[in-house]
């Protein structure tokens, strides 16, 4: 397919040049929980706008400047993105951007071709960039293997991989759904907001509804310390997984007001984190990520347009964002696609089974649960990194190269 024109008026971006040292590294338990821990101070809320007024700014900086793809899984984050740039593309006469889009052919949960489809023939969407993919991507298949030897072990794991998708776009800007999770969901204090928009009616407030309310009013402090243990991956050892859990209870304060507890999102290590490593293998392959909804001016402007109360939810935010520009039924909608199976094959599984221990501290990982973990019909997410890190130990390879 022909691609969008890079040309006259474009300035060129400098050669990257991206190595392992840019890349930000988890500690021991990070890669024992699989998960980041902490926070980074928040950078200053930049509201220039509306939030919706703002994410046209965002994504018209990546159509004015380089070719652009969007990430485009068919969930709902993606569609947004992929709707705005659409939109703003046909507003301002600038090249359309080009959907892009993984298949994995034969994997139970990870099928959104009728999303996709729905949204594509909605947006009149022709030209994309479709890439099948069976063991690209896995855990330990070449691509990931190649990655680990060269730049050690990265979080997030899939990160290893990612070359699959960005080598169809070199020499561009892909913009992701990334932090939509985050960003539009539902905050601490919206079950105040739909408690009072119930008692402005006739009907009652659910039970359901009061317990949520009571919950939110609640100092974080005095919430049960026990509920942050018990998603704490069981592999870990009792003091690991109490310092783990520790760890998350400090994470998990949240604001009250709607726009402070959006605002703090843009603190969390754990996101920082991800971006940067994703951008810097991004870079490696002549690409520029773009994370719209990440951007610290669409945040600060969904923040100050929810003001203290804030939202009703996911669907809420997505009507006022995309009412214009989606069908109902992707704004409304409420299953997600799963793509943990598509990391895990016959060599992953070999792997685990034949594994001596090698690469991941016993004092913080019961080897044997770990193990069963792997072996699991869908392994948790949280249980890649250590893959990784397993493979490394048995090569006798550092975890930080260089």
């Amino acid at each position: 397919m022909a691609l969008p024109d890079p040309s006259a008026g474009r300035t060129p971006r400098p050669a990257p040049s991206p190595g392992p040292a840019d890349l930000l590294r988890v500690d021991d338990l990070e890669a024992a929980a699989g998960w980041v821990f902490g926070r980074r101070p928040s950078p200053p809320a930049r509201r220039t706008g509306g939030a919706r007024g703002v994410l046209e700014q965002v994504v018209r900086e990546s159509l004015a400047s380089a070719p652009t793809f969007v990430g485009f899984s068919g969930g709902r984050d993606s569609s947004l993105v992929l709707a705005v740039a659409a939109h703003v593309a046909r507003r301002d006469g600038l090249p359309l951007p080009v959907p892009l889009t993984l298949t994995f052919p034969g994997v139970e949960g990870a099928d959104e071709s009728a999303w996709q489809e729905l949204v594509l023939a909605h947006l009149g969407l022709h030209e994309r960039v479709v890439v099948r993919v069976t063991d690209q991507m896995r855990l330990l298949g070449d691509a990931a293997r190649a990655g680990l030897e060269r730049r050690g072990l990265v979080f997030p794991a899939v990160a290893q991989a990612d070359g699959v998708r960005l080598a169809q776009a070199a020499g561009g800007h892909v913009l992701t759904g990334e932090g939509g999770d985050d960003v539009l969901n539902r905050r601490r204090g919206t079950p105040l907001l739909l408690l009072r928009r119930r008692l402005a009616t006739p009907a009652l407030p659910s039970r359901r509804l009061l317990r949520e309310a009571t919950v939110a009013l609640r100092p974080s402090w005095t919430l049960p310390r026990g509920r942050y243990r018990d998603v704490v991956p069981g592999w870990l050892r009792e003091d690991a997984a109490r310092e783990a859990a520790s760890r998350l209870a400090a994470d998990d304060t949240s604001p009250l007001r709607w726009d402070r507890a959006v605002h703090r999102l843009l603190g969390s290590r754990a996101t920082h984190l991800v971006l940067n490593n994703l951008g810097v293998v991004a870079r490696e392959h002549d690409v520029t990520y773009v994370h719209p909804l990440l951007d610290p001016r669409f945040v600060g402007a969904v923040a100050a347009d929810g003001g203290a109360w804030g939202f009703a939810g996911r669907t809420d935010m997505m009507r006022r964002l995309a009412a214009d520009l989606l069908p109902e039924p992707v704004l409304a909608r409420t299953s997600k696609a799963w793509f943990n199976a598509t990391r895990w094959g016959p060599d992953e599984r070999a792997f685990a089974r034949a594994w001596d221990g090698s690469g991941i501290d016993g004092d913080l990982v019961d080897h044997d649960l770990l193990r069963a973990a792997w072996t699991a019909p869908v392994p948790p997410a949280a249980a890649e990194l250590l893959l990784h890190a397993a493979w490394l130990g048995a090569r006798g390879l550092r975890r930080s190269p260089g």
